[in-house]
């Protein structure tokens, strides 16, 4: 489990309720259980929470009842607002002060639990790389295009024709035999060259260069 995402349950025990109301425990229970029993023409309205055992302040073994997750949160509103309505604000308020403090990143608090964190880490990491790559390429094939696409989406009718004023201005190195970017624009970032799955090489146009030929040849 990755020691900084995980999450403590949130939980409320009907103590800190009465707590909370300024009500005796027993009470509390009490309420709790009248409103969790069905009565003739009279369903339940929340559910009986599970019990727990717990050591109160002169160390003596006592049983609270346990709210937790939605249900608990809930059924929690609902008692608060049948014993004291003048609560119900205080105790959504403190829940929503438990749901703040599950959420923040727990710090390992021992050297196994640091070792434990960089182990979740890097399993993490190497889970998601294929999908990093995958992403990535999905951003480079949108982000780059061929001169035929780019010649399209400025309004020249092919390849051949935004070729001819990429050579007019020298964007191609003359010296190649094949169409290879001249260095000064790869340099401006207008335009890099790829090589494809069949190991062939490929000049494309970055976001950069597809506005820089729109605003030099768009049109025209």
């Amino acid at each position: 489990m990755n020691i900084l995402n995980q999450q403590k349950a949130q939980t409320m025990t009907s103590q800190q309720i009465a707590d909370l109301v300024g009500s005796r425990h027993d009470v509390v229970r009490k309420s709790i259980e009248r409103l969790a029993t069905d009565k003739p023409n009279k369903p339940a309205v929340i559910q009986l929470p599970p019990m727990a055992e717990v050591r109160n302040h002169l160390g003596q073994a006592v049983t609270h009842y346990v709210f937790s997750g939605e249900q608990g949160k809930r059924d929690s509103i609902i008692i608060v607002a049948q014993l004291s309505p003048e609560f119900t604000a205080k105790l959504v308020d403190r829940w929503a002060e438990l749901e703040q403090q599950a959420q923040q990143p727990q710090i390992p608090q021992s050297f196994a639990e640091a070792l434990q964190l960089a182990a979740d880490q890097a399993k993490q990491l190497e889970l998601a790389a294929p999908k990093v790559s995958a992403y990535d390429k999905l951003i480079e094939s949108t982000h780059l295009k061929s001169v035929g696409d780019v010649a399209k989406s400025i309004g020249l009718r092919s390849a051949q024709a935004l070729n001819k004023k990429l050579e007019a201005v020298r964007a191609y190195d003359g010296r190649c035999g094949n169409r290879v970017w001249s260095g000064w624009f790869v340099e401006q970032g207008l335009g890099e060259m790829r090589t494809t799955d069949e190991g062939y090489s490929s000049n494309k146009m970055t976001a950069k260069g597809q506005a820089w030929a729109l605003n030099l040849f768009g049109g025209k």
